[in-house]
């Protein structure tokens, strides 16, 4: 069976399906890997987040900071705004299984030497230590006290990880490097300013990937979050946020062979805005 990877969605439902249904015609029983950030955005977030879990067993899906940006504004935590398009999943009548769904997702994947996240990989971390620091956000998700968590899990601090981090800070860290991370410094601090291209790099940052000697080399990482870097494949490497939401591609990369399926895109978020 044949293991497709799948870039940010974003709810552009039309897509996902013209999508799925080019994955389908090649492999009816594709085993299906999302990288985060189903919703948010763009036309369809309801749509398309009952699509993906109805799919079952056959997808796997990572959370991304747009599928946490929506957990914490169905409870007040984050302002729902115009352009998010979230609104209609906080007043559908699912909307509590929806989001119990989402919230029980992991943060990160391992099948078959590729680890699966939305955004990178600290350079301190390597595949087992992120699944295991994945694994104590996971926790506190799926625990009774998930929502006090959604409460303190916002802000840039502490922007360098630590093994003695403990509480909140050390979630909060964790959640960043694996939902937020685009630029660090050799040492691992993170920059979260900047969500241009590699170019636009600030003095004594680089893309997490490029730092010299990181853990987590002996794996092939597969990611998305970073739209305007765009379609990035290494031996080690497969970056997959191709802009779908911006008038870009959605992406879907064959995990076994590397062979590449996109989809255009219309373009439902005007270049500038914040992604």
């Amino acid at each position: 069976m044949s293991t497709y990877a799948i870039g940010d969605l974003q709810g552009c439902l039309l897509q996902t399906k013209s999508l799925l249904k080019q994955i389908h015609a090649v492999t009816p029983a594709a085993k299906l890997f999302f990288v985060g950030d189903l919703v948010n955005r763009g036309p369809s977030s309801l749509q398309t987040l009952r699509h993906i879990r109805q799919l079952g067993e056959q997808a796997k899906v990572v959370l991304g900071n747009h599928d946490l940006h929506l957990l914490a504004a169905a409870h007040g935590i984050r302002r729902v705004r115009p352009e998010d398009g979230l609104q209609e999943i906080l007043d559908a009548p699912d909307r509590d299984q929806l989001l119990d769904w989402l919230r029980t997702r992991p943060l990160a994947l391992q099948e078959n030497g590729h680890l699966f996240v939305h955004a990178g990989v600290l350079p301190q971390w390597s595949a087992d230590k992120t699944l295991a620091l994945a694994r104590e956000v996971e926790t506190m998700l799926q625990g009774p006290n998930w929502i006090d968590f959604l409460r303190e899990m916002y802000g840039n601090h502490p922007a360098k990880w630590d093994d003695a981090l403990t509480g909140t800070d050390r979630l909060r860290c964790i959640v960043n490097g694996l939902t937020r991370l685009r630029f660090c410094t050799p040492d691992g601090e993170m920059e979260f300013a900047t969500s241009t291209g590699v170019e636009t790099a600030p003095a004594g940052f680089m893309p997490w990937f490029d730092v010299p000697n990181r853990n987590a080399q002996d794996v092939t990482i597969v990611f998305g979050h970073w739209s305007t870097l765009g379609l990035l494949l290494r031996p080690r490497l497969i970056g997959l946020d191709t802009g779908c939401v911006w008038g870009g591609k959605l992406t879907a990369v064959r995990l076994e062979d590397r062979a590449l399926f996109q989809v255009e895109c219309p373009q439902h978020q005007r270049p500038g805005q914040a992604r």
